[in-house]
């Protein structure tokens, strides 16, 4: 009741203020170009992360040859573990002090060598066959950790680019078109390299080698031989590609630094700095924050296991002809989401951001399309609206946050310096349930009885494909959908919070000024 009182009365003061002068908080418009560096520098995760998304399941099933067990500790295990890293690197970007170049830019340069390395250990296969989960578990953690270090003062940027919300929309459109871009050039990146790992060629030639070792052997069971070429030029062509981007982390965060500069707001400096365990327990008790979390872990589970499970289907449960298609399918997925970002950005601001939320669910009839019908040419609609919906759900949640940041702020003047603790919690809790719904995910193959590179799968591993592909990402995304109803942040209340803000930092100006 305090807290609306409150709103209501710093609303009614900035009516009465004269516009220009509110205006004169927001007089730094960002330029094209500082966009664009800002956007580059979000691509190498988002990059790295498509390939690892889209392929590393397969990866290490079929290439590094682990069981679906040890798989599924792999990616649930390292998912979770980056999630739970997000809130202690808050907590130390929380603790960190302004240098010569920002209080968020070292974190993203100190990280980037170290994030390099881990990526392309993570796609080697180690001499050894007892332990190697071990090897793949301590380097996908490392890389989670690390990508966490880079990506939480990353977008936690976005606050510190511009005090208009405008700009800042206009940056994360930007930024999200990029990283849309980043998992298109990833995907593209690794799909087209590593391609040749995985059409049905080598299903032929291993099919007569397995035959003539032993005749009793099923043709259904065919898999890589160790040590034959095919396996080797695998293990090869995965390594090129992790070698390329690596690359473009160096070359993106270059980039980012030269082109960005991290600017002091006064709203940050007008109250007292909040420890981070009241913090995170202030934030956790803000609506807005607990509405947009509920609702987009579980839509990011959804998109996450659709992307982790699309290649698996394409090889194994589509029919035969999808198999030397998936990576152009993949990349038709990304280019229809790089295509339809301007329209979201304006659709979000002609009709709202909540309005624009619900068309993530278009993709489920077609997906539900494509386990039921599953030729070529329904693949490629699925993949073109797929993509459409999958660009919302990136766009969205980063360009909502900032808004539940502003309305904290609004209510919460005395607490400040909490925005790195937002950023974190809620990569944390999307990272966890994407951990948790790809162990799931992966555990289903092995009670399926999911055989490691085989050229065919049964038919219990076909029908769990299946439902990992069409039901369970749609009920995910309808449960989301219906929390997100509940969402208070109206275009109305965005503006008002906007201009109440504009207030507060304009008298923190006038008192500091007076001070001097």
């Amino acid at each position: 009741m305090d807290q609306t009182v409150q709103l209501s009365t710093v609303t009614a003061n900035t009516k009465r203020q004269p516009q220009h002068t509110v205006q004169q908080v927001n007089n730094h418009k960002l330029s094209v170009f500082s966009k664009v560096c800002y956007a580059i520098g979000g691509a190498p995760n988002q990059v790295a992360g498509s390939a690892s998304a889209f392929f590393l399941q397969i990866y290490l099933l079929d290439v590094a040859q682990i069981t679906p067990f040890e798989a599924s500790l792999v990616l649930s295990i390292g998912k979770t573990w980056g999630g739970i890293t997000d809130p202690l690197i808050g907590f130390f970007i929380n603790k960190s002090r302004w240098t010569g170049i920002g209080r968020l830019m070292p974190w993203m340069l100190g990280s980037t060598p170290f994030l390099i390395l881990s990526y392309f250990f993570l796609w080697f296969v180690p001499p050894f066959l007892t332990g190697r989960v071990v090897w793949y578990l301590v380097f996908y953690c490392s890389f989670q950790a690390l990508s966490t270090v880079y990506h939480v003062p990353y977008t936690t940027l976005t606050m510190f680019l511009s005090t208009d919300q405008m700009e800042r929309d206009s940056a994360t459109a930007y930024r999200m078109t990029m990283e849309v871009l980043g998992t298109l050039i990833g995907a593209a990146l690794q799909g087209q390299i590593v391609a040749s790992a995985h059409t049905g060629r080598h299903c032929m030639a291993n099919e007569t080698l397995n035959l003539t070792v032993n005749a009793t052997d099923s043709i259904t069971n065919t898999t890589f031989l160790p040590g034959t070429p095919d396996l080797l030029h695998a293990r090869n062509v995965y390594m090129i590609a992790a070698g390329v981007i690596g690359c473009v982390y160096l070359l993106c965060t270059v980039i980012l630094f030269i082109g960005v500069k991290e600017r002091h707001d006064p709203f940050y400096f007008s109250g007292k700095v909040i420890p981070f365990l009241q913090g995170f327990k202030l934030s956790m008790q803000h609506g807005p924050y607990l509405n947009l979390i509920a609702s987009f872990l579980l839509i990011s589970a959804a998109v996450q296991l659709q992307q982790s499970n699309f290649v698996l289907f394409c090889t194994h449960a589509a029919a035969a002809d999808l198999r030397d298609h998936f990576q152009n399918l993949v990349l038709t997925i990304l280019v229809s989401a790089v295509l339809s970002i301007p329209f979201w950005q304006w659709f979000l601001q002609r009709f709202g951001k909540k309005m624009a939320a619900f068309g993530i669910s278009w993709m489920i009839p077609f997906a539900i399309m494509l386990v039921t019908i599953p030729s070529l040419i329904v693949a490629y609609v699925v993949a073109v609206t797929s993509g459409f919906s999958i660009a919302a759900s990136l766009l969205l949640p980063w360009s909502m946050l900032p808004d539940v940041v502003d309305n904290f702020r609004l209510m919460n003047p005395q607490a400040t310096g909490l925005e790195a603790i937002f950023y974190s919690s809620f990569v944390f809790f999307t990272k966890l349930s994407a951990g948790i719904a790809l162990g799931i995910s992966t555990m289903s193959l092995e009670f399926a009885g999911y055989s490691s590179a085989a050229c065919k799968q049964s038919s219990h591993v076909v029908v769990t494909l299946q439902i990992l592909i069409g039901a369970v990402p749609a009920i995910l995304i309808i449960i989301g959908l219906l929390i997100l109803l509940f969402y208070p942040i109206t275009e109305d209340t965005r503006k008002e919070t906007e201009l109440a803000l504009d207030v507060m930092r304009l008298r923190t100006r006038r008192s500091t000024l007076i001070v001097i």
